[in-house]
């Protein structure tokens, strides 16, 4: 029998040096399979690209899109799943330690009058408009510090909602945003007089009230992939109920912000699952049931403690804030002096601080000071979130507030 023309060439390539048909074979098969190797490496990048770009994308969607059946998609897919690209059910994608904020996002309006107000006639006023909402302005402040964010929230199709979506898109990861339709977009306005004191308030919030635990799970794939969560208490009990479930049940480090005494009381009385409470002091009597005593803030703690949480930290103003772990460890911080400009999203700001920390591996001390540096920063601003803010700025004041000087430890009270 003949040998096929470049046996010799082929010969050499094989490991005895000796050739044979069965060789021949082995050798064309191994090429041919080196080949499909390729083939689905290249598949499977381009079905990452798809996942990566819609989380939520179907199989049928892909199959659609690279001219692939349905079911040679979901074996690509499985592959992916046991190189461990993919994780988790459905199509969660693992991501560098990324932070989900879940809550408001709303406009500010402030009406300055130039004196008194005159009730029952118009009022001249001077009208300054700026972007609110608390897991909004914490989603922001985590954006201008490098993280990588998300904001899960409820817009409505209007005017607002847009520029809200524009601005806070440089920021953070819009995809899971909850458009409602027939809805307007959360709005506050506070009336100030010439002295500067607020008048009144009003706050038209009742597109989170049509927010459902079931809009939350759709979006769990998104938000199961987080490093850490961050929830504010501005949606109804039921869905604040839901985050916290889900995220206790599968370990997913949750900080909850409480916005105010009213949306405090949401808070349900298991607090399983909140790895981190974020409140004043005001808010922390709130939920807890208990009087804060800066002079001995423990019974406070403790109570929340003996309820499930894990950390709880608590702003008091002037005074910085009161920081706890259930193992007992406690410590206070006072807040650095500054020159004022305006403490709206102080806060928020904090509380950014705080998770940036805390998602970064640090302990809640040094969290801690990262929050008031953030807050440091912001309170000297004019604006709800700094935009001077970025990672730079913030490792410079950290050193420069807290290089020379040490925090109150446990034991203090």
């Amino acid at each position: 029998m003949r040998k096929a023309a470049g046996s010799k060439e082929l010969s050499r390539l094989l490991p005895s040096g000796e050739f044979s048909w069965y060789n021949l074979n082995k050798c064309l098969f191994n090429k041919q399979k080196f080949g499909e190797r390729l083939m689905a490496n290249e598949k499977e990048k381009q079905i990452l690209a798809l996942i990566k770009k819609n989380p939520f994308i179907s199989q049928n969607e892909i199959a659609r899109e690279l001219k692939l059946s349905r079911s040679a998609v979901a074996n690509y897919i499985s592959s992916l799943m046991r190189k461990g690209e993919i994780v988790g059910r459905a199509y969660i994608l693992p991501r560098e330690r990324k932070i989900t904020c879940i809550g408001g996002a709303n406009i500010d309006q402030k009406m300055y009058l130039s004196g008194n107000i005159k009730w029952r006639t118009s009022n001249p006023v001077r009208t300054e408009k700026s972007l609110g909402g608390v897991a909004r302005n914490i989603a922001e402040n985590l954006g201008r510090l490098g993280a990588a964010v998300s904001l899960v929230t409820a817009l409505g199709n209007d005017e607002a909602g847009k520029w809200l979506q524009e601005s806070t898109g440089a920021w953070a990861d819009l995809s899971p945003v909850m458009n409602i339709s027939g809805a307007n977009t959360g709005h506050y306005t506070a009336i100030i007089d010439g002295s500067g004191e607020m008048i009144v308030a009003l706050a038209d919030m009742g597109i989170y009230d049509r927010v459902a635990a079931g809009q939350l799970a759709e979006r769990w794939n998104h938000i199961g992939s987080s490093s850490f969560v961050l929830l504010d208490t501005n949606f109804p009990k039921d869905v604040i109920q839901y985050v916290i479930t889900r995220c206790g049940e599968e370990k997913i480090p949750l900080a909850v912000a409480t916005v105010s005494v009213p949306k405090a009381e949401k808070l349900p009385e298991d607090l399983s699952g909140i790895k981190l409470l974020i409140v004043n002091r005001d808010e922390a009597e709130a939920v807890a049931k208990t009087e804060f005593s800066e002079k001995n803030p423990l019974p406070l703690a403790d109570v929340l403690f003996r309820r499930g949480l894990e950390k709880l930290v608590v702003t008091a103003g002037e005074k910085g804030v009161f920081y706890f772990d259930r193992s007992g460890f406690c410590g206070h911080l006072p807040a650095p002096e500054a020159e004022v400009r305006d403490v709206t999203g102080a806060g928020d700001a904090l509380a950014a601080g705080v998770i940036y920390g805390l998602n970064e591996g640090k302990d809640l001390t040094s969290a801690c000071q990262i929050g008031l540096a953030c807050s440091y920063l912001t309170v000297q601003s004019e604006k709800t979130v700094a935009e001077e803010l970025n990672g730079e700025l913030l490792a410079e004041t950290v050193r420069n507030l807290w290089n020379d000087t040490e925090s109150n430890m446990e034991g203090d009270f």
